[in-house]
C-alpha cells in the first residue's frame, strides 16, 4: 500500500472515531507537527498508566472492605489522563463511575468498572491501530 492510501485509511479511522464520540478535540491538540515521536509516546504512556489504574481499581473493589476514597482518586486520575489525550468515551465512563463510588455501592462500582474497562479496551485497540498506520506511513516517506 502506498503512503497516500495508508494516510487515507488513517484519516478515515480518525474521522470515524470523532464521529462516534470515541475521541474529542483534545486528541487533535496532541498533534505537534514538529515532533512526530511525541504523540505515540503520550498515547503509550496513557495506555500503560490507564491499564495499571484499571488493575488497581479492580483490586480495590475485590477487597472485603472497599476504600471508596482510593477508588475515587484512581477514577479521577484516569478521567484526567483520558481527557488529556482526547479519549472521550473513557472520560465519560469515569464521570459515570463517580456517582457510584460517591454512593459507596460496591456492586454498582463493579458494573461501572466493567463499562469503563470496555471503553478503555476499545479506545486502546483503535489508538494502537492508528499508531501502527502512522508508523507505516513514516516508513514509506512522504510520497
Amino acid at each position: 500500500m502506498s503512503a497516500a492510501e495508508l494516510r487515507s485509511q488513517l484519516n478515515t479511522r480518525v474521522s470515524y472515531m470523532y464521529a462516534m464520540g470515541i475521541l474529542d478535540e483534545y486528541y487533535q491538540e496532541l498533534q505537534p507537527p514538529q515532533d512526530e515521536g511525541f504523540v505515540p509516546e503520550v498515547i503509550n504512556m496513557f495506555l500503560h498508566e490507564a491499564d495499571m489504574m484499571l488493575n488497581d481499581i479492580t483490586s480495590l473493589l475485590n477487597l472485603p472492605v472497599v476504600d471508596f476514597e482510593m477508588v475515587g482518586e484512581l477514577v479521577h486520575q484516569l478521567k484526567e489522563y483520558s481527557g488529556s489525550v482526547g479519549a472521550r468515551k473513557v472520560n465519560l465512563a469515569c464521570v459515570h463511575f463517580q456517582q457510584f463510588y460517591e454512593g459507596k455501592s460496591k456492586e454498582r462500582c463493579l458494573m461501572a468498572l466493567n463499562v469503563l474497562r470496555n471503553e478503555f479496551y476499545d479506545v486502546r485497540d483503535r489508538l494502537q491501530t492508528i499508531m501502527q498506520l502512522e508508523k507505516q506511513i513514516a516508513t514509506l516517506g512522504p510520497n
